[in-house]
């Protein structure tokens, strides 16, 4: 155990453990295990503050931190309380991951003020802001704009995650604190599965229970240019009547109390229209999902970080967009095997999944050669933590 006379408070700020959306956790239990890493090379304790919108925790993953000389406290983010300032002038330093894409105004211009006044409270207690890897708006409204230059011109650093994220800033005129890494969930831990020699070559298809339910409207809220259940449906087809495959429909989203949102519930009523196959758990952490999603020789999916985990995992993967980020995350990687539903017609989409895991093998050497560019991409991202952290033991 490290020397507690080396220690430091780290704020993560819209952060979560506790989100059934397991990309949100994801980029949370990431991010600790990347600045923990950085830490630990500097011979750092590291207390982190997770300041969501939940308060709620992970015994297992408070566990090993603790195992390790770290603590872990989770808060729920009260803004305008006394207590939320009072947890930001405990941080040394608070890094911002902004729930992945919630920088932007495209959820409304409340949500998105509510978020930039968060920045801000940080800033006005001299607290050094980073802004951890993440999609950069858009920002439609002229205020938006004008706030988010602000702001982010006050931040110790602003990473984008795609370049389509980093052009955005280059039109907004933002410069200077910028730099370009790539999502932290590609570092998020896991353990594969042991395998039996010779079994059936094992296919995972991520649902969007909110792609199936058609968004929270009801109504192809996402603009597809495909009917997605019937698309899914096309493709589970493909697959269950495949004898020589043992297919797996597996969950991202964990919501039972939200039907709207929930994977699960979408995989299940699929399995009882294809009884051959598997649903996959309901997963209580990102990491074992990911563990899971690690044992698939092909994987497709319309969750990001579903993808994002078959992807870091070596597992050659069809993601399919609903949205720009797809585009700009995997882009950035030079991975092109991407089955837009925005802009390309149902047959193509489900022609780009099967004739995907027909290629898996030269997917997985494209995957592989990526990864050699997510690694350099977080090993930037590392050093400017690594810089940070030592300015605040100066």
């Amino acid at each position: 155990m490290m020397s507690s006379e080396k220690f430091i408070t780290v704020g993560l700020l819209w952060h979560s453990l506790a989100s059934g959306n397991l990309g949100v956790g994801a980029l949370t239990e990431s991010n600790i295990s990347i600045i923990r890493r950085v830490a630990e090379t500097k011979g750092l304790r590291v207390r982190f503050l997770v300041l969501g919108s939940s308060a709620g925790s992970v015994d297992a993953l408070a566990d090993e931190l603790h195992a390790a000389g770290h603590e872990l406290e989770c808060h729920r983010v009260r803004m305008f309380r006394k207590s939320f300032r009072d947890l930001v002038r405990r941080c040394d330093v608070v890094v911002d991951i902004g729930e992945g894409d919630s920088f932007a105004d495209i959820y409304g211009f409340k949500r998105f003020f509510y978020y930039w006044l968060s920045k801000n409270i940080v800033c006005s207690l001299k607290k050094p802001l980073v802004l951890a890897p993440q999609t950069i708006g858009p920002f439609d409204q002229t205020a938006s704009r004008v706030l988010a230059r602000q702001v982010m011109a006050r931040c110790a650093r602003v990473f984008a995650r795609d370049n389509l994220s980093s052009d955005y800033l280059a039109q907004l005129g933002v410069s200077g604190n910028i730099d370009e890494a790539i999502d932290v969930a590609f570092c998020l831990p896991f353990v594969r599965p042991e395998r039996t020699p010779g079994g059936k070559p094992k296919v995972g298809i991520n649902v969007s229970g909110l792609l199936f339910n058609g968004g929270y409207t009801g109504a192809n809220q996402f603009g597809l240019a495909v009917d997605y259940p019937s698309t899914v449906r096309e493709i589970v087809r493909y697959f269950s009547e495949n004898e020589d495959v043992e297919l797996h429909l597996i969950g991202h989203v964990i919501e039972p109390n939200m039907p709207v949102e929930d994977d699960v519930g979408a995989c299940r009523r699929l399995a009882e229209e294809f009884p051959g196959a598997i649903v996959a758990p309901a997963f209580s952490r990102p990491s074992e999902a990911k563990s899971y999603i690690s044992g698939m020789d092909f994987f497709a999916g319309a969750r990001m970080h579903a993808c994002i985990a078959a992807f870091s995992a070596g597992i050659p993967v069809v993601p399919m967009a609903y949205s720009r980020k797809f585009n700009g995350l995997f882009g950035t990687l030079g991975y092109k095997r991407v089955a837009d539903c925005k802009a390309e017609k149902q047959n193509c989409v489900v022609a780009q999944v099967c004739a995907g895991f027909r290629d898996r093998v030269d997917i997985a050497t494209e995957v592989t050669k990526a990864l050699m560019e997510v690694r350099r991409r977080v090993v930037r991202y590392e050093s400017s933590l690594a810089a940070v952290l030592s300015g605040r033991l100066q």
